[in-house]
């Protein structure tokens, strides 16, 4: 395990897995879980919800990437940020990287980058493709940077731990060291006049930084709980009624092969 991230050969990805890639030299990290047979489902912001709903009712899925190798790469819902496509065009011209759970907090701590792992433990492969599949064909609600995001949209796939209060920073720890790494800096700045060494005052705001980042961590956050899939919707009140949550036995499912 590295100090920014842990980086796997497409090989050692296993179903289920939760991986992410790094984007604009490692600026920030796009999240997706690996289904199998090649194929990852993701979740990134609705660039159709502008959409006409006459195209919208004329394909059960809207298609985002033209993919010379998988016919259904780039498939998602119409109106849902949930997507599904091929590893190669997930990663685009990044590297495969494996998101670590169970790891100690020392080592949550130790970790220079946030939204790299989590001391929270991962549900079987199987509960894990399951809640992806079901949300690539219901969605995850409206993508939003701190409080629903790619991130937020594997770690729930893994774990099934979603947030009791929908106000404020998500689960995602990538959104966590964003917000953390200045309020450290802010908390810290009264110090300067007690600690005048400039190590004293660094060693001070990045020892903030790290707690910030481990508080908002889902493996020991209070405020989060297990919620089954099928009732996702209903509890972050996606939408008005359940019934409408309930896919037809014939829907687009046939389209998607792992």
């Amino acid at each position: 395990m590295g100090l920014l991230s842990h980086k796997v050969e497409r090989e050692e990805i296993k179903s289920g897995d939760h991986i992410y890639t790094w984007r604009a030299v490692f600026t920030y990290s796009h999240h997706g879980i690996f289904v199998g047979g090649s194929k990852v489902v993701h979740f990134t912001p609705d660039r159709y919800q502008n959409q006409n709903a006459e195209a919208s009712d004329n394909s059960d899925l809207v298609k985002e990437t033209s993919c010379p190798t998988f016919p259904d790469c780039g498939f998602r819902q119409p109106k849902s940020g949930v997507v599904l496509t091929c590893l190669d065009c997930f990663l685009g011209n990044g590297s495969p990287y494996l998101f670590e759970y169970g790891v100690t907090p020392s080592a949550f701590i130790a970790k220079v980058r946030g939204g790299t792992c989590t001391t929270a433990q991962p549900d079987p492969p199987e509960y894990v493709i399951h809640r992806a599949m079901y949300l690539l064909q219901n969605g995850f609600g409206n993508y939003n940077v701190f409080e629903n995001n790619c991130e937020d949209f594997a770690l729930y796939c893994k774990t099934g731990l979603l947030l009791i209060d929908k106000v404020g920073v998500g689960r995602s720890g990538q959104a966590s060291s964003v917000i953390g790494a200045p309020l450290a800096a802010l908390l810290s700045s009264p110090l300067k006049l007690l600690m005048p060494s400039p190590v004293g005052v660094a060693t001070v705001t990045a020892g903030m930084y790290c707690m910030s980042r481990y508080a908002t961590d889902i493996g020991v956050r209070t405020d989060v709980i297990k919620v089954a899939v099928e009732d996702l919707a209903v509890n972050l009140g996606w939408n008005e009624s359940a019934e409408e949550e309930i896919p037809d036995e014939g829907s687009s499912t046939a389209l998607i092969t792992l």
